[in-house]
């Protein structure tokens, strides 16, 4: 399958190659990205649905330059469930002007209003919540989306919207106000 990330939850934890003689230990270095929330000034993992992305520096991944990972499209495993977490595995980048078979999307209340996780009707059956962190009036919300995928949020209901000219490209779009 492949995902096109139009953004990264707040929380990133990294591991390295064990042996410390392996002159390829950072090259082969795993990424974790996943949801996290200010608490008190901090960014902090609040976990209601625990998941993460996971992104390998050999696929080409460079954790120095996330930015430019953004409107990428990535070669990923299908999603799964282990040990109780969501785990999405990016394999590697693809060549320029791929087309994604879905979007990875980050959810603020700035942008939708809260969310109401875990109620019937708050998002579209075909998108797949992968990690999910809350502490008050904080929430951040790490999904995986078709194009015309929704979700509903307190300011009303969002429709992902690929671009026409670069679809590798989309934005969550206001559709109506409930």
């Amino acid at each position: 399958m492949q995902v096109a990330v139009t953004g990264f939850g707040r929380v990133w934890r990294h591991r390295f190659g064990t042996g410390l003689d392996d002159a390829h230990r950072f090259a082969r270095a795993v990424y974790y990205n996943t949801t996290g929330v200010v608490v008190e000034g901090e960014v902090r993992q609040r976990p209601q649905i625990c998941g993460y992305a996971r992104f390998d520096a050999v696929g080409g991944f460079n954790p120095n330059y996330p930015s430019r990972m953004i409107n990428r499209v990535f070669e990923c495993a299908e999603p799964s469930v282990w040990m109780g977490y969501n785990k999405l595995l990016f394999k590697r980048i693809l060549t320029a002007g791929a087309r994604p078979d879905w979007f990875l999307v980050v959810v603020r209340p700035e942008l939708t209003g809260l969310l109401a996780v875990g109620t019937d009707d708050w998002r579209s059956t075909d998108t797949w919540l992968l990690s999910f962190s809350e502490c008050a009036q904080e929430q951040e919300a790490l999904l995986l989306m078709p194009a015309c995928a929704w979700i509903r949020g307190d300011l009303g209901r969002f429709v992902l919207e690929p671009s026409e000219r670069l679809p590798w490209t989309a934005r969550l779009v206001l559709s109506r106000s409930d």
